[in-house]
């Protein structure tokens, strides 16, 4: 890990110093009071229970202030036990917070090349193991560290001779601790890689429950699943195995060095050199020499977890969004509303051009349709107005500025969008309309429902505008949800409306009352209406005919009908059904 990247994973410490502080001491008093213990034992069996002379009083001070340190111990346990895991769930849900706010920012095109699932596993699983390194990994250091050392040191002044037996050891114990940790930690990070695969596959399988069973195709997103699922138990099982022969190993270690001791003190003791009580401290001490490094391996796991987390929490964090605002932004109360495309190329990544050198003007409170087969850029040319892609050359101008240069949230106030793949958010119906101007007054939600042709419908559903709609809206209707869609844009109100299709999934009766409401609305708006049911847009003052090479025809239904080209080709060709 890098000097920055240090300094920046240290830095989520800084709001919480007066807590991380109180928890590094208590883990320093319990590290210091744990060392003290075992020499006040000690003391009570070389000083009165050996000597056989019977003083009860010091025995019972001595215990009495070993009980007291006990119950140090016991509340600095307590303290950092609760208090450390409370610091790393505080900063867990910074960084969580962090990763939601960046992850608001990212543009379309990042969208288009990763799934939401792995995102997911990111915000939840990653920052999940990250409370554990920022709870765990300082105290476990300077717990076990101070342990091991303060071990180390007691036990040399009492016996060098035996300590070097114990140390004799520590070389083979740490290569081999380093050995397999080092396995472990590549099985753990192959691991989350795989459970974020799973969350992809899961949120993908899920999220399109409706094609999956219309398909039959229960069976192959099963056996995808099932992929997917073997090989993280596969990963898993490669870091058990690696786990089981770290702690195995580690045990083995640990009753060598305490059988070591039993034969070297016996030894010590029989020729005098080391009395019953420092071969008792030595055996109280093993564990506090052993057990730190058990807990240093475990801390080291920690550490590794936490090093793959803060990876892939800074691979998300450092992916700057294609689309974002330059210095010096400008702020837009209210556009006027006249559009103007200068040569505009337009591709998605490196596939082919959607538009190449594309000049359009549209004028403010203009009413624009836009027509023409699939996939000749009706929604791209949309979709650039509001900054949701940006051209590869040319520019775009929002009453004569550069849409570069204005403010993206002021831009955006100003932009109207109704797609059309529908999404509502769960909550009701009245919260999904309000989402088109936060704080609305239930007088305005109703109001822009009456304009979507919504009201009807919401009045007869049980809580009316309280009722909920379920996850995407569905326990709705296609055309239900597209007219809370079309809701929710009549109350944002801005000067410049975009409909994608707004009117697809209406019936006959539904649409003559969104048209009606549309073009209440138009009324002094920019407004641009992508269709491919022609006989919407018929009263559209200009309809734009799009082809692969960019704007084919334009002008109005009666001038392109006489034209007789390739709007009139499609309107044909869409009467006769």
């Amino acid at each position: 890990m890098s000097k920055k990247h240090f300094k920046q994973l240290i830095s989520f410490y800084k709001p919480y110093r007066g807590l991380f502080a109180a928890d590094m001491l208590c883990a320093l008093v319990k590290a210091a009071v744990s060392l003290v213990i075992p020499l006040g034992v000690r003391y009570i069996a070389g000083q009165f229970l050996a000597s056989g002379n019977g003083r009860i009083a010091p025995v019972l001070w001595t215990g009495l202030g070993l009980l007291v340190l006990v119950a140090v111990k016991v509340f600095c346990d307590y303290f950092y036990d609760y208090q450390g895991h409370y610091l790393g769930a505080k900063i867990e849900r910074d960084m969580r917070e962090s990763l939601f706010r960046h992850c608001q920012r990212l543009s379309f095109s990042y969208y288009d090349a990763h799934t939401v699932g792995d995102l997911m596993s990111r915000i939840a699983n990653d920052t999940l193991s990250l409370a554990e390194f920022f709870h765990h990994v300082p105290e476990d250091l300077l717990v076990n560290g101070c342990l091991f050392l303060g071990a180390l040191v007691i036990l040399w002044g009492i016996h060098w001779q035996t300590t070097l037996v114990i140390l004799a050891f520590l070389p083979f114990m740490i290569a081999y601790t380093l050995h397999y940790n080092k396995k472990m930690g590549a099985a753990l990070a192959a691991s989350r890689e795989s459970m974020a695969e799973i969350n992809a596959q899961v949120e993908d399988s899920l999220s399109g429950i409706r094609v999956v069973q219309s398909f039959t195709g229960e069976d192959v997103e099963e056996e995808k699943f099932l992929r997917r699922n073997s090989q993280f138990l596969e990963d898993r099982r490669a870091g058990y195995r690696s786990e089981a022969r770290l702690y195995t190993g580690i045990d083995a270690f640990s009753s060598l060095i305490l059988l070591a001791v039993a034969v070297f003190g016996g030894l010590a003791s029989l020729n005098g050199s080391m009395n019953i009580s420092d071969l008792l401290l030595f055996l109280l001490y093993i564990s506090y020499f052993t057990g730190p490094v058990q807990g240093l391996i475990n801390t080291s796991r920690l550490l590794q977890e936490g090093r793959t987390g803060f990876r892939r929490y800074r691979e998300l964090m450092e992916t700057q969004p294609e689309i974002q605002d330059r210095p010096h932004s400008q702020e837009l109360e209210k556009a006027g509303g006249r559009l103007e495309f200068r040569q505009v190329d337009f591709r998605y990544g490196q596939g082919e051009e959607v538009f190449r050198n594309l000049s359009l003007t549209i004028e403010a409170g203009e009413y624009v349709a836009l027509v023409g087969a699939s996939g000749v850029g009706k929604t791209t040319l949309c979709a650039l107005i509001a900054r949701f892609y940006q051209p590869q050359r040319g520019e775009i101008l929002l009453d004569g500025v550069p849409v570069e240069k204005i403010a993206l949230r002021a831009l955006r106030r100003n932009v109207g969008v109704v797609q059309q793949d529908v999404y509502l958010f769960t909550g009701t119906v009245a919260e999904n309309i309000a989402y088109g101007k936060p704080g609305a007054s239930r007088a305005e939600i109703i109001a822009a429902a009456k304009r979507a042709g919504a009201h009807e419908f919401i009045e007869r559903l049980p809580g009316g505008y309280d009722a909920g709609i379920g996850p995407h809206g569905v326990r709705l209707s296609g055309g239900q949800q597209q007219r809370l869609s079309i809701a929710r844009v009549f109350l944002k109100d801005p000067p410049i409306l975009i409909f994608d299709e707004a009117t697809s999934a209406l019936d006959s009766h539904s649409e003559k009352l969104v048209q009606d409401s549309l073009e209440t609305l138009a009324r002094r708006r920019t407004t641009l209406v992508i269709a491919h049911r022609l006989s919407t847009v018929r009263g559209a003052g200009r309809i734009l005919v799009l082809d692969e090479n960019g704007i084919c025809e334009q002008g109005s239904h009666q001038e392109l009908m006489a034209l007789g080209g390739v709007y009139a080709g499609l309107y044909q060709a869409s009467s006769a059904f």
